[in-house]
């Protein structure tokens, strides 16, 4: 992100005192190369399909990676600046969500395609 983009950027936390905030990019400041990198990645993929078939937002452990918890941090960190997830603090936990209003005003059609060929490749090779 450039410095004259930080004015653009949305910063979300929980409500209260010294809450710890995250810059996400604005709606505007999403750009299709860092969100088709973003989802380029397996482990960052499986992550995006958990958040789309969850009803609400997850924390970071309630999604298992079979990676350490450092290559975890840095997948969620690469969704969060692409705009793909936000994420919020809730006391000491990290909650994220999918973008999904966001990516689909922009990339009308990109998200739901991408998901479905992942859970059509998933069950070909007989994953999940």
């Amino acid at each position: 992100m450039t410095a004259t983009s930080a004015a653009a950027v949305r910063v979300t936390a929980a409500p209260g005192v010294g809450a710890r905030v995250l810059a996400h990019p604005a709606r505007e400041e999403i750009r299709i190369e860092a969100v088709l990198h973003a989802l380029s990645d397996p482990m960052r993929l499986q992550v995006v399909r958990e958040l789309a078939a969850a009803e609400d937002e997850l924390t970071c452990s309630r999604i298992e990676l079979p990676v350490s918890k450092s290559t975890t941090t840095h997948h969620f960190r690469v969704l969060r600046e692409s705009g793909v997830v936000s994420q919020t603090y809730r006391g000491t936990a990290k909650m994220n969500g999918l973008r999904r209003d966001d990516l689909d005003t922009l990339f009308p059609g990109l998200l739901d395609a991408v998901l479905a060929a992942a859970n059509q490749q998933a069950d070909r090779l007989g994953q999940d």
